[in-house]
């Protein structure tokens, strides 16, 4: 029960930090100038992303409600599997990163109709983004390290026991 307890607070502290930052976007950089951060490198600048990343699918925001739904539910499902042992806690951590990150977009869908994007990287032109695509890009990423480089198969057989 604790490691629920710990799980559910954890997600909401990061979809907060996420839903936080994106009021601070929403009253700060709405209708104003972008804020440069570094100049010519990073900027804030406000944009509402009716699509999913990097803009795509522009105004389906239903299958994006329901492909978030999926997530969350999945690791639902997926968390209580996981052992509560030492290993493991990379892989919690991930995955508790990748269950606030489609909550706080999916917080945003249902509320705004679009998900709320201010982290520019103007140098290279790269999409404007927010915390929560950190969070999933992020542990995305540590994920693959992990299943590429930490966990062996063993370790997963422990999770998803294979059927005799």
């Amino acid at each position: 029960m604790k490691r629920y307890v710990r799980a559910f607070v954890s997600c909401a502290l990061l979809v907060l930090v996420d839903q936080l930052s994106k009021l601070w976007a929403v009253q700060t950089l709405k209708d104003g100038n972008p804020i440069p951060v570094i100049r010519g490198v990073l900027e804030f600048l406000y944009v509402e992303n009716r699509g999913a990343a990097f803009g795509i699918m522009q105004g389906r925001q239903w299958l994006f409600l329901i492909i978030s739904l999926a997530v969350v539910l999945g690791l639902v499902y997926l968390l209580p599997r996981i052992p509560g042992e030492r290993r493991y806690l990379w892989l919690r951590l991930c995955l508790y990163l990748v269950a606030a990150g489609a909550v706080g977009n999916m917080i945003d869908r249902l509320f705004r109709g679009y998900v709320v994007d201010f982290f520019y990287f103007k140098l290279i032109d790269f999409p404007v983004f927010n915390v929560a695509d950190i969070y999933v890009t992020g542990s995305a990423f540590c994920l693959m390290l992990l299943v590429l480089f930490y966990y062996k198969e063993e370790d997963f057989d422990r999770v998803f026991p294979r059927k005799k």
